[in-house]
């Protein structure tokens, strides 16, 4: 959740961490704060609300060091306030830490060190961190710092300095992302590359139970047994351009029309000469033949991806699928044998829920797949086999080309499986596969000007509105939760997805002449059947929004405002029926004027339960 950067160079050090904190905002946050070690001691600027509150109080009381760490916040323990901001400081105003996480055993340190004489000025878990190097800290600081790391139970990443120390920037890692980053002449250390992209594109990415510290711009790493580690250096390929609006008024508009692109990324990441090419799943075919059941875990936009994924695996690899979201996973009892193939789905790589989930289910010796976007993340390590989105960087808070490529990924697994289950002939199989070297071309058709214009007519004559529904059946059900969560995120309308089918069985009461009802109604083999269902709607005064296959003459007769897309087999027209969906969300949101790149209450990488 939180937005971590440090830094050690030839740069003016507070400026690189301010600016490093400003690429962090979308990881959501409430508030932020800076400290510096030189030879003048600790020096701490903090601030509650955006990060330009905390650039005026530096402007207004400009501050030095030889190395510095900053922090974005978002409260966990402890209401979102001046003292509660990260960094936190030590008794004596030597020591300060930034963290993000969350220390389980923290009130068990905590009334230990109180005992022991020390005060807490704040109500968070990461202040006990600093007082317990503190506590530990005679005449070795790093001795002091691979001593208290241990002593920790959470998830957590840290970075501390200390004013005996002002060349020095110290770091420990578990379970929540932590990098380094290696300029010519300088060091930074981020829990995200784009926060210095400006400046490095060589990294090293920490692992779970690593600790260590820079110094002078060398990097020293260690286990937290104090032994040494040999750590090994990557390339980031993003590009820092990626990180910025390209003319676009926010980020999250310009990702919907990056996916295109990005999905003919994910189609040449998984498709060579029209076979599969999946270099990382490093899952046997022959274990694969042996499957009897899929397990896919995920959260929030994920899920929706992993739903669809069900509905792909069950209909064309004949295999039985359970969906769950991560946070419920990890806390139940579930039945998995080793004939199971469990998938994990996340964006970042990092969230923790869905972490967890991994870790529980290899107890079971299943083998685990991670779906994921970022190289190097921490659930990759955690996985048999991986399979990436290629998506590239995504900012926007609210996910788009993330799960446009996760749905990909999940159609690609589950034609992968069909065929190694013999349950697809080679000719479907290759009619299936050249279908999606035209989907980027069947997206750009729907971003064609006409449509925008059409897409922001609605969006306008709905903008009030309080409710909102979202129906759909079969492949089309996840696509409604899809739609109804983007506008909940961006637009604070209230919305809910249904199966269509399932409207009778209740949402129907809320039916009404201000109560627009959104319908994925493409062709598919219950088009019947969702026709149906929209008259049905229409009989109560409900305003129908159809998303609608092109050339269907049976929608324009019964929806009024009709959103067309390109026609496809249902299997594509999933992934096709989700741009409109985007679109309107954006719009009604930007309409009404909300931040939408930066939604309240929303982070972009859910790295704490």
């Amino acid at each position: 959740m939180c937005g971590i950067v440090g830094y050690y160079g030839k740069r003016n050090v507070p400026e690189v961490v301010l600016n490093g904190l400003k690429t962090l905002e979308y990881r959501g946050y409430d508030s932020s704060g800076m400290a510096f070690a030189g030879k003048n001691g600790l020096s701490i600027i903090k601030s509650v609300g955006k990060i330009k509150e905390l650039e005026e109080k530096f402007k207004n009381n400009p501050i030095n060091g030889t190395v510095g760490i900053g922090h974005s916040r978002w409260a966990t323990h402890g209401v979102p306030s001046e003292v509660n901001a990260h960094p936190h400081i030590d008794c004596k105003n030597k020591i300060a830490v930034v963290h993000n996480g969350i220390i389980e055993n923290f009130m068990e340190l905590k009334n230990e060190l109180i005992a022991k004489g020390h005060k807490f000025v704040s109500d968070t878990d990461t202040e006990v961190i600093v007082h317990l190097i503190e506590d530990n800290y005679t005449d070795n600081f790093e001795e002091a710092f691979k001593k208290s790391v241990p002593l920790l139970r959470g998830a957590f990443a840290i970075a501390v300095i200390c004013a005996d120390c002002p060349d020095t920037i110290f770091f420990a890692r578990m379970k929540s992302p932590l990098v380094i980053g290696i300029g010519r002449g300088e060091t930074f250390l981020a829990s995200d590359v784009v926060a210095f992209l400006d400046y490095a594109r060589e990294v090293v990415y920490i692992d779970n139970g690593q600790l260590g510290f820079i110094k002078k711009g060398k990097i020293s790493m260690f286990d937290f047994d104090g032994n040494p580690i040999k750590y090994k250096t990557s390339m980031v390929l993003w590009d820092a351009e990626m990180a910025k609006k390209n003319g676009y008024k926010y980020f999250m508009l310009k990702e919907i029309y990056e996916q295109p692109e990005c999905l003919a990324k994910t189609i040449n990441g998984t498709i060579r000469n029209n076979d599969f090419y999946l270099p990382n799943f490093n899952i046997p075919v022959e274990h694969l033949k042996k499957i009897r059941r899929i397990s896919i875990v995920a959260c929030g936009t994920a899920y929706h991806a992993g739903f669809l994924g069900k509905y792909f695996i069950e209909e064309l690899a004949k295999l039985p699928v359970d969906i769950d979201v991560a946070s419920e996973f990890i806390y139940r009892e579930p039945i998995i044998s080793d004939d199971t193939l469990f998938i994990a789905i996340s964006q970042s790589g990092e969230t923790a829920d869905t972490k967890e989930a991994v870790v529980k289910a290899r107890k079971f010796g299943v083998k685990t797949v991670a779906v994921t976007n970022v190289v190097g993340s921490s659930i990759t390590r955690e996985v048999d086999g991986v399979i990436y989105t290629n998506a590239g960087f995504e900012k926007g808070v609210a996910a788009t080309k993330s799960f446009t490529t996760q749905v990909l990924v999940m159609y690609v697994i589950a034609l992968y499986l069909a065929k190694i289950r013999e349950m697809i002939s080679e000719e479907t199989l290759l009619e299936y596969i050249s279908e999606l070297s035209s989907i980027s071309q069947k997206i750009e058709i729907i971003l064609q000007h006409k449509n925008i214009e059409n897409i922001k007519m609605i969006a306008r004559m709905y903008q009030n509105c309080r409710d909102f529904l979202f129906l759909g059946r079969n492949v089309n059900y996840p696509l409604a939760l899809e739609g109804a969560l983007k506008l909940k995120e961006i637009s604070y309308i209230h919305a809910e997805g249904y199966a269509a089918g399932e409207m009778k069985h209740g949402p129907i009461a809320l039916i009404d002449e201000n109560c627009p009802v959104v319908v994925i109604m493409t062709k598919s083999k219950l088009y019947e059947k969702v026709i149906s269902n929209v008259k049905e709607v229409a009989a109560r005064k409900g305003l129908v929004i159809g998303i609608a296959s092109e050339g269907d003459d049976t929608a324009k007769t019964v929806v009024k405002n009709l959103i067309k897309i390109p026609d496809a087999s249902p299997y594509v027209s999933a992934i096709l029926s989700v741009i409109p969906l985007q679109l309107l969300s954006y719009y009604i949101a930007d309409v009404r004027g909300c931040d939408i790149d930066q939604p309240r209450n929303l982070a972009k990488s859910v790295t704490v339960e």
